[in-house]
């Protein structure tokens, strides 16, 4: 992108590099995520309709953005094989209902990315599923061509560390090697644990979106610098900042 003094959006310190939720952000969650969970209460010792469910359940929702299969961790009461097993019947039960036509975008979340990548910018859509799940959401939506990358916990490396952890954001500046500089990336997210992940990043935006599972002051507490209505403000809120830094 280049500015009304001839310099580049890179020149100009402006944002290069936008990384992106998925479910809850960009994609509607429909309340997929807790409809999949019923699925793996088997393996965790417990069923639909009883307090230790509801307990869990109360969990996933607290830790909504979070590395699924760190969240069935704590679950499984660090029992790794355990936790796999409910993991895996999460993983194969939310893909069943994306098969199933329950996976919908956000409205204009396909055009507000389109803007993102007219105006200059790289786009990398991230995910705290599975590599299976988020490829079955990206088929769904028809997606697969939209971003110059798509990350998921496993992509990180040998530990496949998701949020809220940096590792997701950072993984998308070396994939793609699109911004100079960390205070160059943009973060926008539904969830706490999506605002800590790009704060701890370093990103000079970190942009909560109330589409999902957090509240404006929950973003807020976790360290949101902006909070939006919808991921399709984002456009015009990095186009605003470069305005007034020109």
């Amino acid at each position: 992108m280049t500015t009304a003094t001839g310099t580049t959006a890179a020149d100009a310190g402006a944002t290069t590099l936008v990384v992106l939720d998925m479910a809850g952000t960009t994609v509607a969650d429909d309340g997929l995520v807790e409809r999949a969970f019923a699925a793996a209460a088997g393996p965790l010792g417990t069923e639909s309709g009883t307090p230790a469910f509801a307990a869990m359940l109360d969990h996933v929702r607290a830790t909504m953005g979070e590395s699924k299969i760190s969240v069935f961790r704590h679950l499984a009461g660090g029992d790794e094989e355990r936790a796999h097993r409910a993991n895996t019947e999460f993983e194969r039960a939310y893909g069943r209902l994306v098969a199933e036509g329950h996976c919908a975008p956000v409205p204009g979340a396909r055009e507000a990315i389109e803007q993102l990548r007219a105006d200059g910018r790289t786009v990398v859509l991230t995910t705290g599923f599975a590599r299976v799940t988020q490829d079955a959401i990206l088929d769904a939506l028809g997606w697969r061509d939209l971003v110059a990358a798509t990350l998921c916990p496993a992509d990180t490396g040998p530990h496949g560390r998701g949020r809220p952890h940096p590792d997701l954001v950072l993984a998308a500046l070396l994939r793609t090697g699109a911004a100079d500089d960390v205070r160059r990336i943009a973060v926008a997210g539904d969830t706490a644990y999506d605002m800590r992940s790009g704060r701890r990043a370093g990103a000079g935006v970190v942009a909560g979106v109330l589409t999902g599972a957090h509240d404006a002051d929950t973003l807020r507490a976790a360290g949101a610098t902006h909070v939006l209505p919808s991921v399709t403000a984002l456009p015009s809120l990095l186009a605003a900042a470069e305005s007034r830094d020109e």
